[in-house]
């Protein structure tokens, strides 16, 4: 302790070795008293005073020096065991100044160290995971650290606190004469703590759903003598490959299975890249079949019910995004395996019936219907968007169509739509106004886009009470989840194609006009780059019901038709561009074009013209933004590596937006992401 300290211990010491002296006045006025009562007794009581005064004096000068020694040495000792039992503390721990400088340090931390002596050497050379920001406090009381030392695991803590005495300890004393601040640190051995947080975590149970993706194809196409074979090893096939995992898998539908392993062997199969998906498709090929698998994973959350849930949303974003692919939900986290084969052409209408049916006793119970696409709508947005109008108009409802900022190659449609008969200044409208006019019983129809976020006016989905969405493009995450019905249709060409669909099954006789009709039949062009790309049976028949509803083609390829400066602007961003890695041709849009986004996706596609290019990267500097066109052959997938900078698509054709960074550092990304994937064998 400091000398105040002392000095206040002295004091008590003194008072208390002198209390007899305190008795003496007593004597005196019990004297005083006695000779006013009986003389004799006065005088004996004045003798008995004297004779006790003496006597205290004689004491306390003969066992002060005596007592006072006692004291010294039982404080001293009291201090020495007081360091002794710091210094041999069982736990590891030391004084630092805010350098990192080490002032003092016990035994148990020496010999963690395996030195003799800490002082003056820095914490920060001496474990590597430990940096000044550790102990940087900021305002906090104490921070704390996991580091690892040798083969054992540690927390860290650091604490401050500030000296406010002197040491009467001459070394500490000269060690801190001009320091006030220091840091505790203290090393408590976390190793079996450690140990076992990673076995319970290992013995959590992950859960999941597996569904054959084709199951009625397969059945469909397989000869007769095959069906139940081809059926047996995929069975087989995926009962051993979770087998090898300890896993559990049982059959709980025709096409669908359950499964579920211990969290240890997670890493394993994320290394393996879920093979099973291969190993699924193998057996396909040797039968002369197309048949692939999804796997959606749940794990992370607080209880079995928890991660049931999140299966249940991984099974659905692997569908979602076309199938034959794994996707694992730890918690908030998504990610994605797999998803090499393009979805599969399914010629059954039996879901568009049923859509069809859904969408139309939805808005016959419903107010006003507003259609909304994505932002910067192209022609396919906003012919779907014409599509649901006249099926709205059909069912005598008033409609709105809500738009933006749109395409240049969409104005054409736009002054082709005024020309229906039953246009009215008043049915495209913007977003503000859609927000001050929808009522709670109005509906809201979102078409070619499933991402609250990319849609035209966001707000305007949290306002309306009913939210429906059509779309064809792989699903995210981060999908509209107040939808009272989804129409996600992988397969089809374009939202174009969906809805002429739709018409046919509406249970009502559509009578569009030959606007109408063209502009619907110039998205299918527009996403199927005339009909060159995702093209299947289903896109020929839809195209076909718009022709006999009166769409032109001749006139449609007008609309197509580049003015002069977007021409211009393509043939010098095809003339620039670069092949990388010899299959990759990457290139920028920025010239002089009414619509640079446009642009740089057409020049996408004409970039997959060029022999032995496999994809194409288009980068477009538009709105303090960098879009990003992607497009891709057959064996190659675009849509994952655009997930990679927040975007998305289809396999063959995808694209994102940037924001916040220049061409060159986009440029340089991508370049660094293809590099990626070639290494991790994705492409």
């Amino acid at each position: 302790m400091g000398n105040k300290n002392s000095d206040k211990l002295k004091g008590k010491m003194n008072s208390y070795m002198r209390w007899p002296f305190y008795l003496i006045p007593v004597w005196i006025i019990v004297a005083a008293i006695s000779v006013c009562i009986n003389p004799i007794a006065s005088l004996i009581i004045c003798v008995g005073g004297i004779v006790y005064t003496v006597f205290a004096f004689i004491m306390y000068l003969r066992f002060k020096p005596s007592i006072t020694r006692r004291l010294v040495n039982f404080g001293a000792q009291y201090s020495q065991v007081q360091r002794q039992m710091l210094h041999d503390l069982d736990i590891p721990y030391g004084l630092i100044d805010e350098e990192g400088q080490f002032m003092w340090s016990n035994i148990q931390l020496q010999e963690l160290l395996n030195k003799n002596e800490l002082s003056g050497q820095n914490i920060i050379n001496l474990f590597d995971e430990i940096e000044q920001s550790d102990f940087a406090f900021e305002g906090e009381e104490r921070r704390e650290k996991i580091i690892h030392v040798k083969e054992n695991e540690y927390r860290v803590i650091f604490k401050q606190f500030a000296l406010k005495e002197k040491s009467d300890d001459t070394e500490v004393e000269k060690a801190i004469s001009e320091k006030s601040e220091f840091i505790a640190v203290y090393f408590f051995d976390y190793t079996l703590v450690a140990q076992l947080k990673k076995e319970n975590n290992d013995e959590k149970s992950i859960l999941g759903t597996i569904v054959i993706d084709n199951y009625d194809e397969v059945l469909e196409k397989a000869e007769a003598a095959r069906r139940s074979t081809t059926i047996g090893y995929l069975d087989r096939k995926i009962t051993n490959y979770f087998a090898n995992y300890d896993g559990i898998v049982r059959k709980i539908d025709n096409d669908k299975y359950f499964v579920t392993f211990k969290n240890q062997y997670l890493n394993r199969i994320q290394s393996d890249k879920f093979s099973l998906l291969d190993q699924v498709k193998e057996i396909g090929a040797r039968n002369e079949i197309d048949v692939t698998i999804s796997i959606g994973l749940g794990c992370g959350g607080d209880s079995y019910h928890a991660n049931a849930e999140l299966a249940s949303t991984a099974i659905d974003l692997a569908l979602g995004r076309g199938g034959d692919q794994a996707v694992l939900k730890n918690g908030n986290k998504v990610s994605y395996y797999g998803g090499k084969s393009r979805s599969v052409q399914k010629n059954s209408k039996v879901k568009a019936r049923v859509m069809a049916t859904a969408f139309r006793e939805m808005m016959l119970t419903k107010g006003d219907v507003y259609v909304m696409g994505h932002h910067i709508g192209d022609n396919d947005s906003f012919g779907a968007q014409v599509g649901f109008y006249r099926i709205a108009k059909t069912l005598g409802k008033n409609v709105y169509i809500v738009m933006g900022e749109m395409s240049s190659s969409v104005q054409p449609l736009i002054e082709m739509f005024k020309e229906s008969d039953d246009y009215t200044d008043d049915i495209i409208i913007s977003g503000d106004q859609a927000l001050d006019q929808i009522q709670s019983d109005d509906v809201l129809i979102v078409v070619d886009c499933s991402r609250q976020s990319y849609t035209e006016c966001p707000r305007l989905i949290d306002k309306a009470e009913t939210v429906m969405y059509l779309d064809h493009h792989r699903q995210r995450e981060d999908v509209i989840d107040k939808a009272e019905l989804t129409y996600v249709e992988l397969s089809a060409s374009s939202s174009c194609e969906m809805v002429a669909e739709i018409m046919q099954y509406i249970n009502e006789v559509i009578r569009m006009s030959k606007q109408e009709a063209n502009i619907l039949y110039s998205g299918i062009m527009m996403d199927t780059n005339n009909f060159t790309r995702r093209t299947g049976v289903r896109t020929f028949e839809a195209a076909a019901y718009l022709r006999r509803k009166g769409a032109d083609i001749a006139t449609v390829h007008k609309a197509f038709r580049n003015d002069l400066g977007d021409f211009k602007a393509k043939a010098a961003s095809i003339s620039n561009a670069e092949i990388y890695k010899d299959v990759f041709a990457i290139s920028v849009c920025d010239g002089d074009a009414d619509s640079p986004t446009l642009v740089g996706a057409q020049v996408a596609n004409e970039l997959l013209n060029v022999k032995d290019v496999k994809a194409s990267f288009v980068l477009t500097p538009y709105n303090k933004q960098i879009y990003i066109s992607a497009r891709a052959l057959d064996n190659m997938n675009v849509q994952v590596m655009m997930e990679e900078f927040g975007g998305g698509g289809h396999m063959t054709l995808a694209g994102a937006q940037v924001k916040g960074a220049t061409i060159e550092e986009v440029t340089k990304d991508l370049k660094k992401l293809i590099d990626k994937k070639i290494k991790e064998g994705e492409i």
